[in-house]
């Protein structure tokens, strides 16, 4: 007999899975999916995430082996995490609370985090703030018997770039695919909304999905507000929008519930944005879309357009789409500061698994399994979960990746445009002033926000406590803020960087 012990997801190809392994189809979604994965453990073993497409982890107890078996899907949509007590036992769940509430764990910092989080400004490989806590990494599988634990790799991305094809075919292929993503990723009994920003990845989930009502977060500073384009793409596509406007009050009052609810600090100053949106979408659906996955796959981000400048060189710096605080400036604020303890020491793996390729496509695996699971996709489930909302992201899928995995990248990034094809896939149903438009990114007024002393007494209340003293040469920090005070609006995200992990750690080391 397998028992599923813990599980959040959703799977898409349920249909097909049903009648592979036997299962009613008239079942409740949740009865579904618990089936689907116990038949396609007792069927395929560990080779069932083969078989499975959408956002899963979980947990299954083989009664007959005797043993555990935990896997989490290909891109680390959902969290696992893991950590073995002074028993032998082993502790997991797809959230942290699970462990920590548990009277065998012992709750102590892992102080080595800090120096990752301090350049990558979010928590990056299998190791966690939590002293012997682990995180089960993407494409993994995690196998506890007679008390010892083995984890494999059952999947990774790779990349055979296709050069027979051309622009108009990717595109075609891009569409039809996502076409078909569009009918899975959810029932005809089902309605959903779906987040809109003034990009194009958004967009096209909107144009392509049925979801009446768009939401958008939007500011009265109208040189950071996106709303009003968003607004324009849900009239264009005959949609209604919602606006949720964010004041810096509010912003700064839910810090605290952010940094708790994420489990870890993270530094990522538009995960706070997206915590206000995720609940003001809560009070009126349970399910809501997401554009996440399309820039990391298919050349989104501006700065992919240097990488033939980079060449070679990328092994040597580039850690992901982040990297704020170089290891001089660590070793200065840091009371205790461990030279082996390198971001670069991370991302070896995947230079490795990339030599040979173009360095696009080497920016592009890092981000893959670096960023989106560290930042991206963490902020998505956590603040989804914690506002009560599900959020499914129709563009992360294997059957998407697998396209981008062919594309050459001058399909990706030239010198004119960023995520070429994707564009073009998107203008069979955009406007090419949409589909084309350029890319601005989530922006966040913080570095605004951040220096008036109307917003930022808690900041200055941290970087003056007990805490910081534990952690920071204190004159140090203040001596960044006070830069930034002072004009050096670059400091800002290492200002909150800081106030970031200041926070989580009142929240978890001191107010709990």
């Amino acid at each position: 007999m397998t028992e599923v012990k813990d599980y959040r997801g959703h799977i898409r190809n349920w249909r097909e899975l049903c009648e592979v392994l036997d299962i009613d189809t008239s079942l409740s979604r949740e009865e579904r999916e618990m089936k689907i994965i116990v038949n396609a453990y007792e069927k395929w073993g560990s080779n069932m995430a083969e078989h499975l497409y959408g956002m899963f982890a979980f947990a299954l107890w083989d009664e007959k082996e005797n043993k555990l078996f935990c896997l989490r899907d290909h891109f680390g949509t959902k969290p696992f995490y893991y950590y073995i007590d002074e028993n032998g036992d082993i502790l997991y769940g797809t959230m942290l609370k699970k462990i920590l509430e548990n009277e065998n764990f012992k709750k102590e910092l892992n102080e080595e985090m800090l120096q990752i989080y301090l350049s990558l400004t979010y928590v990056a490989g299998e190791d966690t703030f939590f002293k012997g806590v682990k995180k089960l990494m993407p494409g993994c599988y995690l196998i506890w018997q007679d008390g010892k634990t083995e984890i494999k790799r059952y999947w990774k991305p790779e990349f055979n770039p296709d050069k027979t094809k051309r622009l108009n075919e990717w595109a075609d292929e891009i569409h039809e695919t996502v076409k078909l993503m569009m009918n899975e990723v959810k029932t005809d009994d089902e309605t959903a909304e779906s987040f809109l920003s003034g990009g194009v990845d958004s967009s096209y989930v909107l144009a392509m999905s049925d979801a009446q009502m768009s939401d958008s977060c939007g500011y009265d500073d109208e040189r950071f507000d996106e709303s009003g384009l968003a607004k324009q793409t849900a009239d264009v596509l005959n949609r209604q929008n919602s606006r949720c406007l964010i004041t810096p009050e509010e912003y700064f009052d839910i810090v605290p519930y952010v940094m708790y609810n994420m489990e870890q600090p993270l530094g990522d100053a538009s995960a706070i944005v997206f915590a206000i949106a995720c609940k003001a979408t809560a009070q009126h659906t349970k399910l809501c879309y997401s554009g996440e996955g399309a820039d990391e796959f298919f050349g989104g981000y501006n700065m992919y357009r240097n990488a033939e400048r980079y060449g070679d060189n990328l092994k040597t710096f580039y850690v992901g789409n982040t990297n704020i605080m170089k290891e001089d400036e660590k070793k200065r604020i840091l009371k205790n500061y461990n030279e082996n303890i390198l971001p670069i020491n991370l991302v070896k793996h995947i230079y490795e698994e990339t030599e040979g390729l173009d360095p696009l496509t080497k920016m592009s695996d890092v981000d893959i399994q670096i960023w989106l699971e560290g930042d991206i996709y963490l902020n998505v489930d956590k603040m989804s979960t914690a506002a009560g909302l599900e959020i499914r992201m129709p563009l992360t899928d294997r059957r998407i990746f697998d396209i981008a995995s062919r594309m050459p990248s001058e399909y990706k990034v030239n010198e004119e445009q960023n995520k070429v094809a994707f564009r073009t896939a998107a203008s069979k149903v955009l406007p090419d002033e949409i589909a084309f438009r350029k890319k601005l990114g989530f922006i966040v007024p913080i570095r605004i926000w951040l220096a008036d002393s109307k917003y930022n007494s808690d900041v200055v209340r941290l970087f003056h406590s007990d805490i910081a003293e534990k952690f920071f040469n204190v004159d140090e920090i203040n001596n960044i803020f006070d830069e930034y005070i002072n004009g050096n609006s670059d400091n800002w995200r290492k200002v909150w960087t800081i106030y970031t992990f200041l926070v989580w750690y009142e929240e978890y080391f001191i107010k709990r």
